[in-house]
């Protein structure tokens, strides 16, 4: 345990609380203020809360996720929570190109690249 705690660099403990940090922020802008996120969406239309609030819970869940990985200092945590962003960000990249939303596939695009590069250095301090 103690190994595992010295070999993770202190940049990849810091992005890490930072996903966390936007995780929560964004997952309680959606509960508590969703127009403020969602400036082009008819917020009164049927179903479009209940897709808000299941959105919401993802970006909790990646929070929460990161936030537990980082707190733990845990590697094999760090690598699981990295992979589900990566999952994530290449079906977010898919879903901007079909609905030919520039911002979503690049900033999905960037992520992919993020999660890549902190998959390869924790991969590499795990050996």
């Amino acid at each position: 345990m103690i190994q595992e705690i010295k070999s993770i660099p202190k940049w990849i403990l810091i992005v890490s609380w930072l996903f966390a940090l936007i995780g929560l922020m964004v997952s309680s802008s959606l509960i508590f203020s969703p127009e403020s996120v969602l400036k082009t969406v008819d917020l009164n239309a049927k179903g479009v809360g209940y897709l808000t609030q299941m959105w919401a819970a993802r970006q909790f869940a990646i929070g929460f996720i990161f936030g537990f990985a980082a707190f733990k200092k845990s590697i094999p945590m760090l690598k699981i929570a990295y992979i589900f962003f990566l999952v994530m960000n290449i079906g977010d990249f898919f879903i901007g190109l079909l609905q030919q939303d520039n911002s979503l596939y690049i900033g999905a695009g960037v992520m992919c690249i993020i999660s890549l590069t902190m998959l390869y250095v924790i991969n590499k301090k795990s050996k």
